[in-house]
């Protein structure tokens, strides 16, 4: 009798994990893959090492459980930068009103260190606006930035600088940003934001604005937008190229000379997440190993600077994607998506650097934002 409790305890579980309504027939997918990158592998001298924190890089791969993870891992010749690092931990992502979150409310939890209800955009439950990590360490003197493949109104990136009830108010949302406390934003997109009619309210805020690292003035801007065409945001499907691993590196190097304090900055690989959505196992490969090669310039900097901390995570899983059979030398692997929802799975979290090891063992993802705030501020 006890067993079979337990048999019915576990079954309710993997079902709750799936969202109700969202369950579909499972869509499985064989793919076959050819274009690796090299990976890195840091020395760990800094790993672990309880010394001040000077930055911190927080990585979000929207939508990317450990078997999104797990497939580029696989995909990518049995290795990523991702899968090389050593410290290891999981998050709980369910948000104020609901088991299984969305981007918002989690991208909030994250950017806040406070749960909020789902859709709510850098508010609390009730409306009220909470100030997020952006804000908080520009006014004690950080340089802080947001980077990401989405549009600049995602929800994600808008939950860093935006305050909004709803995640759906596009408008409200994109005029938020010109009265930020960010030092450099990256995303889409030139023609949405023309659209939005906020160019010269940025640019009397002291953005300089460009399409991309490459322009002249980029380096030596006070403060920086690069707003990419549409395209160079794209799904790496549809041929984006590197936009993300080489902003991300210019972001670095970048923010690292605008204050003595130190930095924050957050990159997200949004496009994990819509891949997983419309069950393209394809598109969600490429966008992890695409992902990857953001984290290795994280990491090189955080390497070579050896005060800066780097945390790696997901906001949720989407798909409740399982792995089947496979051929690493072959490039080859099954994929098996469930729902074309997200799911309450709990995702993992990669740190590298000081206090790394403060991230392990299973933790809300306002807990990680706490912790964030504490490690750059201690002292300060």
């Amino acid at each position: 009798m006890k067993y079979g409790m337990r048999w019915a305890g576990v079954l309710l579980l993997l079902a709750l994990a799936v969202p109700a309504g969202a369950q579909n027939e499972v869509v499985k997918t064989r793919l076959t893959n050819k274009e690796y990158h090299a990976v890195y592998t840091p020395s760990f001298s800094i790993d672990g090492a309880h010394k001040p924190v000077r930055n911190v890089i927080l990585m979000i791969g929207d939508g990317m459980g450990l078997a999104h993870a797990s497939a580029g891992m696989y995909m990518n010749q049995g290795a990523l930068t991702l899968t090389n690092l050593k410290t290891i931990g999981l998050v709980r992502t369910q948000s104020a009103s609901h088991f299984t979150t969305d981007s918002a409310a989690s991208g909030t939890a994250y950017a806040t260190g406070k749960k909020t209800r789902n859709g709510a955009i850098g508010v609390d439950k009730e409306g009220k606006v909470l100030e997020n990590i952006t804000e908080k360490l520009s006014e004690k003197g950080f340089a802080t930035g947001v980077l990401t493949t989405d549009n600049m109104d995602g929800a994600t990136p808008a939950s860093f600088y935006a305050h909004q009830p709803e995640r759906g108010m596009s408008d409200e949302i994109w005029s938020d940003l010109p009265d930020c406390k960010l030092t450099f934003f990256g995303g889409g997109s030139r023609e949405l934001m023309e659209k939005k009619g906020v160019e010269k309210r940025l640019e009397k805020a002291g953005f300089t604005l460009v399409e991309s690292v490459a322009d002249r003035n980029a380096a030596t801007a006070a403060r920086l937008g690069v707003l990419p065409p549409a395209a160079k945001t794209a799904s790496v499907n549809e041929n984006r190229g590197d936009f993300l691993p080489v902003t991300t590196a210019f972001a670095l190097d970048y923010l690292s000379k605008r204050s003595d304090k130190g930095f924050f900055l957050m990159v997200e690989g949004a496009r994990i997440d819509k891949s997983a959505h419309n069950n393209d196992f394809k598109g969600v490969v490429g966008e992890v190993l695409d992902f990857d090669q953001a984290v290795e310039a994280a990491i090189r900097f955080a390497e070579k600077d050896g005060h800066t901390l780097v945390i790696i995570s997901a906001d949720h899983e989407t798909g409740a994607l399982s792995l089947g059979n496979g051929h690493i030398a072959d490039g080859k692997l099954t994929g098996n998506f469930s729902t074309k929802g997200h799911t309450s799975i709990m995702v993992p979290l990669y740190a590298y650097g000081p206090w790394s090891d403060l991230f392990t063992g299973v933790q809300e993802n306002s807990d990680v934002s706490n912790k964030i705030y504490e490690l750059l501020t201690k002292g300060k």
